[in-house]
């Protein structure tokens, strides 16, 4: 499926009490594999750095349910640098389409010092789209977004059924490799976000194994959870 020439997949999310995470881990566990750059059984570390308009686009038109809107995010991996990914997210009502392009550890830290000419003269589309949002419309980092996501995975229709846990925002610093960055949890403990994303096809079996039975699907935003955190504690 696409939109504006771009391919969509489908991304439907729960929020699970620890019985319904216990019983569907059990069952998806057994029909696929964890992804392979996971670092143990519980998965793998993401922590990404967003950033939104002066007038909080990606944040409001979030909350107001606004049908085409889109993110701008800096990803890491286990809190390290060796694989840095400038992304951006887009939605269309019940569809997402992801971009993503690598970042050198001296870009990164470039963008974060407000030198956003690391950035310009990129034959990327996302890397051009990225320098005009911060140099023309403002765009700046807001909030962290920590979490452990468990993920396992399935070729055929590119599926990945996904369990983020220990969801946390950073409300100090917005640099993602700050020693003294400080980390809030925004969910209770005992909730985990399960993400069923797929292409066109999901597997019969699959689909059953990964469906709560006590849960409803819920439009789930961990940016807005953590930007909403963050405010919190200091204005930006």
């Amino acid at each position: 499926m696409e939109f504006m020439g771009r391919p969509l997949r489908h991304e439907h999310k729960y929020y699970l009490h620890a019985y319904d995470f216990m019983s569907i881990r059990q069952r998806i566990s057994s029909l696929l594999p964890l992804d392979p750059h996971s670092v143990n059984p519980e998965g793998y570390g993401i922590r990404s750095l967003y950033f939104d308009h002066p007038t909080d686009h990606a944040l409001y038109d979030k909350v107001n349910g606004v049908f085409s809107r889109e993110k701008f995010r800096i990803r890491i991996y286990n809190g390290k640098d060796d694989s840095i990914n400038l992304e951006r997210k887009s939605k269309f009502g019940n569809y997402v389409h992801k971009e993503s392009v690598p970042l050198t550890r001296a870009q990164y830290d470039s963008i974060l010092q407000g030198e956003y000419s690391a950035v310009d003269g990129s034959s990327q589309a996302l890397m051009r789209d990225f320098y005009l949002a911060l140099v023309h419309q403002g765009y700046r980092p807001v909030t962290i977004v920590d979490y452990l996501r468990e993920a396992y995975i399935y070729s055929h229709g590119d599926v990945r059924i996904t369990f983020d846990k220990r969801l946390a925002a950073g409300v100090n610093t917005v640099d993602l490799f700050d020693p003294g960055l400080i980390l809030t949890e925004t969910l209770d403990p005992a909730l985990t976000i399960l993400e069923i994303k797929y292409n066109e096809f999901l597997a019969e079996d699959i689909r059953l194994a990964a469906s709560p039975v006590a849960s409803n699907r819920s439009s789930i935003s961990k940016y807005v959870i953590c930007r909403e955190a963050g405010m919190l504690h200091f204005k930006r």
